[in-house]
């Protein structure tokens, strides 16, 4: 089966391909064959991409998708109110299927808004039918995820090999270690579970400076352990110290910032720069719809607004490549995905380029970061199938999901106790 995205400004994040100011893109059985000003091929179904941008979708590289139910409704939280509020009032009444719903909603959010790749930090491992919903939820989404699990067991004990071995990968979902680190149990059993993960092969992603690192050096302490490994994604990683960003690159690390959420819970400004000075590549994520929004073009505004009234650096073009080429390299997925390259799965993004807030299209890559925005999002290709065209996904039956996903919500929210309206500002331990 051939397919031709045909005339449109082709924008591929790879230098040996370029960009182009009108071009073509062929796919065949799934995987880019050729990108090229125009390409012959009169058997291909054609989609006409005139008055699109074609460009590679975006990769989400942390994002805790349980959560999408309650979104919004922590807009005005602190961190520590967050916590309290997601995991100590409301998760306790989350059941198996509130967490499928929630996670198969918010992949399709992400899937909608451009993001063909997405890794899910799942935190909610209440139960093994609480972990097998999730990756249901995944599962049923048309897109690429990676599924992080985090393990069920308390903090005083290592991770089960059995509990990672439930998961395989399966088609285009594929599983990693959301790893608790030193910030969530001991240094001993953080380093089992890490033994572990490379034992059987997995990629894995922590949370450090989460609140803001203050003067604790928690990656010389994981450095003087052995804990700093080039399969590791670090998230956050704010108030971290220059030479301590300077010892994930030279162990290979990669890193993922969350510059909304960052800003407004207090934990410090996004570290793109000094990240990019240490010698790392930032790639982006979402977080928790919660406290933010669930696109990737609002994370680029915010990560570049603030870089640019920091210090003046970055342009347009770093940022798509953290959402995109970085990205896919922080989940391991780079030979697959993250660029328009020819023998790479053709995971694929159309932009509108006639809508009125962007209109006339100049300098692609500048109004994407400076003013796109979901409703830009007209086709999303994954893996060569076509999930969304004309501005619609394609074959989900959205009625269904949203009514499924008020009574899952409101199901919780009457157990916990608390309203809806954002006037619940849930009591920390400090209060």
């Amino acid at each position: 089966m051939r397919t031709l995205l045909s005339g449109g400004t082709v924008i591929s994040m790879d230098p040996a391909v370029g960009d182009l100011g009108r071009g073509d893109v062929l796919i065949t059985d799934g995987v880019i064959t050729e990108v090229a000003a125009r390409i012959d091929a009169p058997d291909a179904e054609v989609i006409d991409a005139t008055d699109r941008i074609v460009l590679p979708g975006f990769v989400d590289t942390h994002r805790h998708t349980w959560q999408t139910a309650f979104r919004g409704i922590g807009a005005d939280w602190t961190f520590a109110e967050y916590r309290t509020a997601m995991h100590g009032t409301l998760k306790p009444h989350y059941s198996p299927e509130d967490i499928y719903l929630g996670n198969l909603l918010g992949r399709l959010e992400a899937l909608n808004s451009g993001v063909t790749t997405m890794l899910d930090w799942f935190h909610a491992n209440q139960s093994p039918e609480h972990a097998d919903a999730a990756w249901q939820g995944l599962k049923d989404a048309p897109a690429r995820s990676v599924f992080a699990l985090c393990a069920g067991a308390g903090p005083d004990r290592p991770v089960d090999e059995a509990e990672l071995g439930r998961f395989a990968a399966d088609g285009l979902v594929t599983l990693a270690l959301a790893w608790r680190g030193p910030q969530l149990t001991t240094m001993d059993i953080a380093a089992a579970d890490l033994r572990l993960a490379g034992e059987v092969g997995l990629r894995t992603s922590v949370h450090v400076g989460s609140g803001g690192a203050r003067g604790s050096r928690p990656v010389s302490a994981m450095r003087e352990h052995g804990l700093l490994h080039e399969n590791t994604t670090f998230i956050h990683a704010n108030g971290v110290e220059d030479d301590e960003l300077r010892m994930l690159a030279d162990a290979g690390c990669s890193v993922s910032i969350s510059p909304d959420v960052e800003v407004k819970m207090g934990f410090g400004w996004p570290e793109t720069g000094r990240m990019l000075a240490a010698g790392l590549r930032p790639t982006f994520s979402i977080d928790d719809c919660p406290s933010a929004g669930g696109d990737m073009f609002a994370t680029l505004r915010t990560a570049f607004a603030v870089q640019r009234g920091l210090d003046g650096s970055l342009n347009s073009r770093d940022l798509l490549e953290f959402a995109t080429v970085d990205g896919a390299r922080a989940c391991g997925l780079f030979a697959r995905t993250g660029s328009l390259t020819p023998g790479k799965d053709a995971d694929i993004v159309l932009l509108r380029a006639d809508d009125l807030s962007v209109f006339p299209f100049n300098n692609p890559a500048g109004t994407i970061v400076a003013a796109g925005h979901p409703g830009l999002v007209d086709t999303v290709v994954v893996a060569g199938r076509v999930v969304k065209r004309d501005g619609a996904l394609v074959g989900v039956d959205l009625p269904t999901l949203r009514s499924r996903i008020l009574e899952s919500r409101n199901r919780i929210a009457a157990a916990a106790g608390i309203p809806l309206d954002g006037s619940w500002r849930p009591r920390t331990e400090s209060e």
